[in-house]
Parts: structure tokens; C-alpha cells; sequence
């Protein structure tokens, strides 16, 4: 199963908000938070990562244009997609230029929605900015950097240990296997051994456990390894 994606909900429509939310968390795909104006939103964005957002255009503070802009500015690069009850082509233009990744209408299908914002969700995901929730850290493969805001530290990751990570937290909850992640890291080469990836694993929880001989994050499993969400 994929690794559950924080999605900010920002409406304020509350009976929509409430169903949106319900409906995305239903299967366990997906965690919200729900905000119902710009500046709730603001503060919310401050605190912690989402991997997308839903933002309305017609906030009761702001408009979400507006807001869009600002959190391009502020260097929030995940998806987000734009609720509107407008629907001519002057609309979706200012809110495309407004840094939007999608446009979708009100009233909508919630199965529409719901493939759009899949679909914007994997392409981010492979992009270089890409930033993932892991433990404590957010993790940034395209820097090889993890960081806890709480503790004000920063790891910085080699390129193996920044593709052990990027390979098991699209594994999400499953374990991965030892001779599997070694395929994947370093493709099969003849001289390459299981305690090459050992070494690598155990030095990467030197660097982002509390307790490396605990780990809590990065976990052996019977079958491999798994990271904690």
C-alpha cells in the first residue's frame, strides 16, 4: 500500500469540506486537514508538510488566487488544485497564472476529482523538488536532505541512502527485501553483496534514528526492510 499523503482542505463550504474529507479518507489513501480561510490555511501550511492541496477560490478573507501566489512564493511546491463555481476560460487562466495546478468546477464528481489530484500527485513525486513526510524529517531527494523543523537539525544523504529511502517510502507500508532494495539501488551487479546494503542501512540510521540501535523509522522486518510513516 502507498504510503498515506497529507491533503489540506481549504473551503469554506463546510458541508463540502466535511464530505471531500470523509470521501479521501475513506480507503486509508489519504490524511486531511480542513481549513476554512486563507489565513487558518496560512498558518496551517507554516506548521507542517502536505503533500497536495484543495483550495477554493472564494475564501472569506482572501481570495485563493491571492493565496496560491503567495504560497508559490514561499516556495510551497505540491500540488494544488483549485475549486471554483466559475467556469468561463478568463477564470481558470487567472488561476492557472496564479500558480495552480488544476482548475476543476463546482458542482464536480468526486471520482474526477479524486483521478486529477492522483494523477498531479504522482507527477510531483518524481519531480526534483519533491518533498515527502518521513518520521519527524521532511525528506528532499533532490537536495539528499532530511530535515526536523522540531529539532532545527538537517541530515544531509548520500545518493544511495537518498534512493533507499525514495524507494521504500513508495513501498509505503510494505517490506521490502533485502536482495529486492539491492536490485533497486544498485541495479544487479556481480560484486555488489547484501551487507554492502547493511552497512548503508545502518549508517543511514546513525544519521536520522533517536536511537540507532532502536530503530523506529527505518525497521527490519522478516521480509526486509519498512520505513514508519
Amino acid at each position: 500500500m502507498q504510503a498515506v499523503r497529507k491533503i489540506l482542505i481549504v473551503d469554506d463550504d463546510s458541508a463540502l469540506r466535511q464530505s471531500l474529507a470523509e470521501q479521501l479518507e475513506r480507503d486509508g489513501e489519504f490524511s486531511v486537514v480542513e481549513c476554512d480561510t486563507g489565513t487558518s490555511a496560512q498558518a496551517a501550511v507554516q506548521g507542517e508538510h502536505f503533500d497536495a492541496m484543495l483550495l477554493d477560490v472564494g475564501l472569506p478573507d482572501m481570495d485563493g488566487r491571492d493565496l496560491c501566489r503567495q504560497f508559490r512564493r514561499d516556495a510551497v511546491n505540491v500540488p494544488i488544485v483549485m475549486l471554483t463555481a466559475a467556469d468561463s476560460d478568463g477564470d481558470t487562466v487567472q488561476g492557472l497564472d496564479a500558480g495552480a495546478d488544476d482548475y476543476v468546477t463546482k458542482p464536480f464528481r468526486l471520482n474526477v476529482l479524486l483521478a486529477r489530484l492522483r494523477a498531479h500527485l504522482r507527477q510531483s513525486e518524481h519531480r526534483d523538488d519533491a518533498i515527502f513526510s518521513i518520521g519527524p524529517y521532511t525528506f528532499q531527494p533532490g537536495a539528499k536532505l532530511m530535515t526536523d523543523a522540531t529539532r532545527r537539525k538537517k541530515v544531509r544523504l548520500t545518493e544511495k541512502e537518498t534512493a533507499i529511502l525514495r524507494y521504500l517510502y513508495h513501498a509505503g507500508d510494505r517490506a521490502i527485501g533485502r536482495s529486492t532494495l539491492l536490485g533497486e539501488v544498485w541495479g544487479y551487479n556481480a560484486g555488489v553483496t547484501t551487507h554492502t546494503l547493511e552497512t548503508h542501512v545502518y549508517r543511514l540510521r546513525q544519521k536520522i534514528e533517536r536511537d540507532p540501535a532502536n530503530a523506529e523509522i527505518l525497521v527490519t522486518e522478516p521480509g526486509g526492510y519498512r520505513l514508519n510513516p
